[in-house]
């Protein structure tokens, strides 16, 4: 596994990866939901590479930037036991150097839920996820469905920008309880832990009413109830055309129930097909 830290390195190895890569893009501090995107690109019969950047541009003034776990040897470990061919790990300055004056801002399925609660965190993940392919240069990126309105907004910018990337869903990986994996699941407390499956458990049973004819409103209003006694305090819950991220009222096409909720100081994103 090569172990990459500066552009010249990164060109020199294009050549030995060949044009037929996947690219998986990530914070680090890996877990099963990760190494499913690995097992994904290496399914191909395609050279696979990974990024671990925390993204200091996706993160608010009050968020977690300086918290977020970082592993970078274990990491490390994970990806070459997983059959990574190429790790690549740029720094803050490389990545954003000072003269800097570009940033990428998508509108559509990145303006409602996580773009009105977190702003400004779109433009960081569109930014750095359009600097990463121009650097590895992927034919096809794989992203998690856990993160499902951040996959629509980035499906959006290759598609707008003509970028010749193709953008490869993975399912949701999941704890046996049903919670979804997550780098942040461990700052959960053990008694936050075993309430958080909740979330996903509400989300599931809203769906299942909703597509046997039940009220949308009715059944979202009962999952947040769920929710809210299971000890979180959701920021959205709501059911959304799966492409676009508009709520809807009623189901008429595929679509998504996708929720945000705060359980201690863990932020709790997940989501299912309706």
């Amino acid at each position: 596994m090569l172990i990459v830290r500066t552009l010249h390195e990164l060109r020199e190895t294009w050549s030995r990866l060949g044009p037929d890569l996947g690219l998986v893009p990530t914070m680090g501090a890996l877990h099963e939901g990760h190494l499913a995107l690995i097992k994904a690109a290496c399914a191909g019969s395609r050279k696979v590479a990974a990024s671990i950047f925390v993204n200091p541009l996706q993160f608010g003034p009050s968020e977690d930037f300086a918290r977020y776990p970082r592993d970078e040897a274990g990491d490390l470990a994970k990806l070459e036991a997983s059959g990574c061919d190429l790790v690549w790990l740029p720094d803050v300055a490389l990545m954003y150097p000072a003269h800097a004056a570009t940033t990428i801002t998508v509108g559509g399925p990145s303006e409602l839920w996580e773009g009105a609660a977190r702003p400004g965190h779109f433009t960081g993940v569109a930014t750095v996820v359009a600097k990463l392919f121009g650097q590895v240069r992927p034919s096809t990126a794989y992203f998690g469905e856990k993160d499902w309105q951040q996959v629509q907004v980035i499906r959006r910018m290759v598609t707008d920008l003509l970028l010749p990337v193709e953008i490869a869903p993975v399912p949701t990986v999941r704890a046996p309880d049903g919670l979804a994996m997550s780098s942040r699941n461990r700052f959960l407390t053990p008694q936050e832990r075993a309430a958080a499956p909740a979330l996903y458990a509400a989300l599931c049973e809203a769906a299942r009413k909703i597509a046997g004819g039940a009220p949308v409103t009715d059944s979202l209003h009962q999952a947040e109830t769920a929710v809210t006694s299971a000890g979180m305090r959701p920021d959205y819950l709501a059911l959304v055309d799966a492409q676009s991220l508009k709520p809807l009222e009623a189901l008429s096409h595929p679509a998504r129930i996708i929720s945000a909720a705060r359980l201690g100081t863990v932020r709790l994103l997940d989501n299912v097909p309706v």
